[in-house]
């Protein structure tokens, strides 16, 4: 059987549920939830992402809800203090994305469909990397996923850009989970590591090329150069579930591709 009544603190298990079909299970979302667009209409919204309606989420009776990181911890304390059960995962990395799925399906008792899923998920993986094998070049690749102060690096996008057939600039950040571990002190670093391509997508608000673009100096930049600064839409690449392992890495290798193609 498996829990019936979940709360999802954040969007992946509400994406990951909803694939699997057991989105009759899901009792209540986070207000961050954008994929699938349904979940929005049908659900309640009773968590941010530092901050939940403890109250709220109390009242729908939740037999097991989930959330991630460490962030989430005081979240996950007061609602255990209540005697609810709670998961909070902590994956980082692209092959703890594809676990994460099966590890959440076989909680909730839907193993089977689970695991189909995230073979599926590989499979996509594969494919864009067996493409990415075909490009003549691999374009140098900075990621920004905010802009005051600068942060990059986070591991599940530097390991997509690579899946894609690009070169993540800082991949000594990459093993650091905590945000603040990746800011980058001093911008021209930036421009010391001279991207071919930059990527940004700045959480909560729209990427803005022309401010990226006027930072002292950053007209040296290949990438500033040649306009090839992109966004990345921050619901498909910021979040460590399937949508950044299907539409986030599609996004990235199309850009990447057309790079390539014109180099």
């Amino acid at each position: 059987m498996g829990p019936q009544r979940i709360v999802c603190l954040t969007e992946e298990p509400t994406e990951v549920l909803y694939a699997l079909g057991e989105q009759h299970r899901i009792v209540g979302i986070s207000g961050f939830t954008v994929r699938p667009a349904i979940a929005r209409k049908e659900k309640p919204k009773v968590s941010a992402f530092t901050s939940a309606k403890i109250g709220e989420i109390l009242k729908l009776r939740p037999d097991f809800v989930v959330g991630f990181s460490d962030i989430q911890s005081e979240i996950a304390a007061e609602l255990i203090k209540r005697g609810i059960e709670v998961w909070i995962s902590n994956h980082r990395s692209v092959g703890g994305i594809v676990d994460y799925v099966r590890r959440l399906g076989a909680l909730v008792g839907a193993a089977d469909k689970a695991n189909a899923y995230a073979d599926e998920l590989q499979r996509g993986l594969e494919a864009v990397a067996r493409d990415a094998a075909g490009l003549a070049h691999r374009p140098k690749v900075y990621f920004e996923e905010w802009d005051d102060p600068l942060i990059t690096g986070i591991q599940w996008v530097a390991e997509l850009v690579r899946i894609a057939g690009g070169d993540d600039v800082f991949p000594e950040l990459s093993g650091e989970s905590l945000a603040k571990n990746r800011i980058l002190a001093d911008q021209d670093e930036v421009i010391r590591r001279a991207p071919d391509i930059i990527f940004g997508s700045w959480c909560g608000k729209r990427f803005r090329p022309e401010k990226v673009a006027a930072r002292p100096g950053w007209n040296a930049i290949p990438a500033v150069r040649e306009g090839e600064l992109h966004e990345i839409k921050s619901p498909i690449i910021l979040q460590p579930g399937p949508a950044a392992l299907t539409d986030g890495v599609a996004e990235i290798a199309r850009i990447i591709r057309k790079w390539a193609a014109a180099s």
